[in-house]
């Protein structure tokens, strides 16, 4: 066992929560969220507090993806490398992809803690750090590119996206969703092993404007703001790299279905359910019985919490069900990352399938 592997991320964490509390108490580390003021109940459904997170139960859940990532970690440093296998062992990638996902959890853990702009930022960026992994380790693999490549790569498109974002906001003053762009690139890239043909690399692009018509942007609305659409040029990168089929033994079933269900159901608890009333109660409880499968103590614990405080706050049903909504969301994209780790390493092909989910505030 290499415990650097594990002890180093471990240590990392613990360096954020101190750093973190420090400053929150000695500086004007905190803010609120312009518009709001504490007291009040935030856009994300949960009572704004003077404490040391702004939102408690919204930034705390966030210890799931820290935990979960930091377990990826101690596997990787138990496991040995399987020759061919870019997530077996303490390979390049599958430590890209383990700070990834630890990553998520400070990220956001600073939106809803701190109410910041900059910490906004640092949500959106550990967002992106994420998906945009699966689509390049795709493309890498099936071209046979080095993995230290692949980290460069992926370290320069993060670092200069992150730079730019910092200084001209999530789209780059261009109206560019990095976001729904690397979905897209990572069911493109997919699509272009498992069916690939000179006619499909043609029209590969088509897949990610599907890919958008799942989310409700359908073709008729990124033609007529076509402005705010431009990106979608770019579902066509994959077919310039990928110009024959990859063989590999893909297993789909059962990690990669349950990741795809769970993102899913995350998008439709988060965007459809609107409706305040027992039903929609129902609805949410049986997606927490369903997702808590996966959910760390943690989650369930916060869970709990937030329905007691809003209790004794006398919130309205609505702000209840909106709540319960937020966590089933929260706990479904944990389950997203748990299942899609679970995928990769029980499949002997070697490269990772990728992420449908943010997992928007996030996803």
């Amino acid at each position: 066992m290499n415990k650097n592997i594990f002890y180093i991320p471990l240590s990392l964490v613990g360096l954020f929560f101190t750093l973190y509390f420090l400053l929150a108490s000695t500086t004007n580390f905190l803010s609120v969220e312009p518009g709001y003021a504490i007291g009040e109940i935030s856009r994300w459904c949960e009572r704004i507090s003077g404490g040391f997170f702004r939102e408690p139960a919204n930034a705390l859940s966030n210890i799931g993806f820290m935990t979960t990532g930091l377990l990826m970690f101690w596997i990787l440093a138990n496991e040995k490398k399987i020759e061919g296998s870019r997530f077996h062992g303490p390979t390049p990638t599958a430590l890209t992809y383990a700070g990834a996902a630890v990553f998520l959890g400070p990220g956001s853990l600073l939106m809803h803690g701190t109410h910041t702009a900059w910490g906004q930022w640092a949500d959106w960026l550990s967002m992106i750090m994420w998906i945009s992994i699966p689509w390049l380790v795709n493309i890498f693999t099936m071209k046979n590119w080095r993995e230290s490549l692949f980290v460069k790569t992926y370290l320069i498109v993060v670092g200069l996206y992150g730079l730019l974002s910092w200084f001209l906001g999530t789209d780059l003053g261009i109206n560019f969703n990095f976001w729904f762009l690397s979905i897209a690139l990572w069911v493109i890239t997919e699509v272009l092993q498992t069916f690939y043909s000179k006619p499909v690399r043609l029209l590969s692009g088509f897949v990610g404007i599907a890919v958008l018509a799942v989310f409700g942007r359908f073709p008729d609305e990124i033609i007529a703001n076509f402005s705010e659409y431009w990106w979608v040029t770019l579902f066509w990168i994959p077919a310039l790299f990928i110009n024959e089929k990859h063989e590999s033994n893909k297993k789909y079933f059962p990690w990669y279905w349950l990741g795809i269900f769970f993102y899913i159901s995350a998008w439709i608890i988060c965007y459809k359910v609107t409706q305040a009333n027992h039903i929609v109660i129902l609805i949410q409880f049986f997606s927490l019985m369903q997702f808590g499968i996966s959910c760390l103590l943690v989650q369930r614990f916060l869970f709990s919490f937030s329905l007691e405080l809003q209790q004794q706050n006398n919130l309205s049903m609505h702000l209840v069900s909106q709540r319960l909504k937020l966590i089933s969301y929260e706990t479904a994209r944990l389950g997203f990352c748990i299942f899609m780790y679970l995928y990769n390493s029980n499949t002997n092909n070697n490269y990772f399938l990728g992420f449908v989910g943010n997992i928007a505030d996030r996803l």
